[in-house]
């Protein structure tokens, strides 16, 4: 199955972005924990050069704990400020204002030797379909500044929202990049929601992914649905996850795309337990070539 999402809203989105950038000081980009890589629009680091820069780990309670520690090091040695971050929780929050201090500590310091005090910080939040942006805001505004959703594009416009007297957020939309040229980045993203499911073979998509985890983290199967998978192919492991949690059509026939829903519906919500899709072993950025 191809896997390719790019609506017509993200071009604008992206020139909005690009006329916004010389308002702000600093780019807070959220990434999904599961997926560091892959959930980086390449277009960010072109788009925030000269900037401040302060990547949250964001839904690391949904990804492999160890894993978290190893990409947190990974963006530090890449000279970001980095965050481990819930922010439905609000694990890791208490840390992002002294984080953003200490980014634009130069920042601050220049503007106090030329006498400009009380300026306060304007930062960009950006991220891909889908990340977690808006409940990050919501979080750290203590208020409901920004719509959320369980579906990507819920964010279509700018907003500026002003937190305090030292700091303002510039909310922008998720925004993808015109074309996946690794249809496996495609393939991550689609599994963690940021491509609208409407669009998506969802049967299809669910044997992708259980494919990957057979390879990766087998037992996170097992365990869920108790049955042994060893030995088995993709296709009877959907047929019998469809046969344990009861989704029939009429007398034995599996329904196949209530199970493939089901499935990837467990392991969005982390039912399947913490599980990373791509590891910090694998450093390559999803638009440098092999």
């Amino acid at each position: 199955m191809n896997y390719q999402w790019y609506p017509g809203h993200m071009t604008k989105a992206k020139r909005m972005m690009q006329e916004d950038i010389k308002l702000v000081d600093l780019i807070i980009e959220l990434v999904d924990a599961r997926v560091p890589l892959s959930s980086r629009n390449p277009d960010v680091d072109k788009l925030g050069q000269h900037k401040f820069r302060l990547i949250l780990l964001n839904k690391s309670d949904l990804a492999d704990p160890k894993e978290n520690h190893r990409w947190m090091e990974y963006f530090k040695n890449k000279g970001f400020f980095v965050i481990e971050l819930n922010a439905k929780s609000g694990n890791g929050m208490k840390q992002i204002q002294t984080m953003v201090l200490e980014a634009c500590k130069e920042k601050l310091e220049r503007d106090k030797r030329k006498g400009i005090l009380n300026r306060p910080i304007r930062a960009m939040v950006v991220g891909i379909p889908n990340v977690g942006k808006s409940t990050f805001i919501n979080s750290f505004a203590k208020r409901a500044a920004a719509k959320t959703g369980n579906k990507p594009g819920v964010t279509k416009g700018k907003q500026w929202i002003k937190l305090n007297k030292s700091m303002e957020l510039l909310d922008t939309p998720g925004i993808l990049w015109p074309k996946f040229e690794d249809q496996i980045i495609g393939m991550k993203l689609a599994f963690i929601g940021t491509i609208n499911d409407d669009i998506i073979i969802m049967e299809e998509m669910a044997l992708d992914l259980i494919r990957h985890l057979m390879k990766t983290y087998p037992n996170a199967i097992s365990e869920r649905y108790g049955f042994p998978i060893e030995g088995m192919k993709a296709e009877e492991v959907l047929l019998q996850i469809g046969r344990t949690r009861g989704c029939f059509m009429k007398a034995e026939e599996i329904d196949y795309k209530r199970a493939a829903n089901l499935f990837i519906d467990d392991f969005r919500s982390g039912r399947l337990g913490r599980i990373t899709l791509e590891f910090s072993a694998d450093r390559r950025e999803p638009n440098e070539s092999k």
